[in-house]
């Protein structure tokens, strides 16, 4: 359902011209406006890394679809909106910075969890190429499973094998049975935010 709504939004708006955001764009300025709205476009730009017409035309397309209210203040979330954003954190409550550990392999990383969706992993490749796609060195997908964090390809136990990742992540993640992290890590942070948001959006 979460899914279907992101991507109605971020397709092209016929006949107008096609949208020069993506969908992850698109999740990262509700996120901005759920937690510091109202906020105006300027700073939205200038916190994102956005460009002012990318910021425009997202505006523009939400409050198009009523998902959000512009006043001199700034955007804020409508009602709808508001739904939204909750459906989103229930899927995906939580994304954390990680300092460097022995599972990461880049300056910034990123790591993200997706609730009850342990069955859609299989490999954790699809995770990694949609993470890669979007400008992410890689991602390694972790699956809570058995009252274990197992990484598929690469550890049985990560508790075991990587003792430093395994810390970090679950001192700041609260994962369940099912539960899936996925940590993406690239050369910058927004690169890392949307290789992680890009592979948690294979397992929706």
């Amino acid at each position: 359902m979460i899914k279907e709504v992101l991507k109605q939004l971020s397709t092209q708006k016929a006949p107008g011209p096609y949208p020069s955001f993506t969908v992850f764009d698109l999740i990262t300025v509700i996120e901005a406006i759920a937690k510091k709205g109202p906020i105006g476009r300027g700073k939205m730009a200038d916190d994102l890394e956005m460009g002012g017409g990318v910021i425009r035309t997202l505006i523009n397309r939400l409050k198009d679809a009523e998902m959000i209210d512009t006043s001199k203040l700034g955007c804020s979330l409508t009602e709808k909106g508001l739904e939204l954003w909750n459906e989103i954190q229930l899927v995906i409550p939580q994304k954390v910075r990680l300092t460097n550990n022995d599972l990461t392999f880049s300056e910034y990383n990123v790591a993200v969890l997706v609730k009850g969706r342990g069955d859609k992993v299989k490999h954790g490749l699809e995770q990694r190429d949609a993470a890669v796609a979007v400008g992410a060195k890689g991602a390694t997908t972790l699956v809570y499973r058995g009252n274990k964090i197992v990484a598929p390809m690469i550890s049985e136990d990560l508790v075991k094998d990587y003792p430093i990742a395994f810390n970090q992540i679950t001192q700041l993640m609260k994962a369940e049975e099912k539960d899936v992290i996925v940590i993406s890590s690239a050369e910058n942070l927004k690169n890392a935010e949307y290789g992680a948001l890009a592979a948690s959006w294979t397992l929706l």
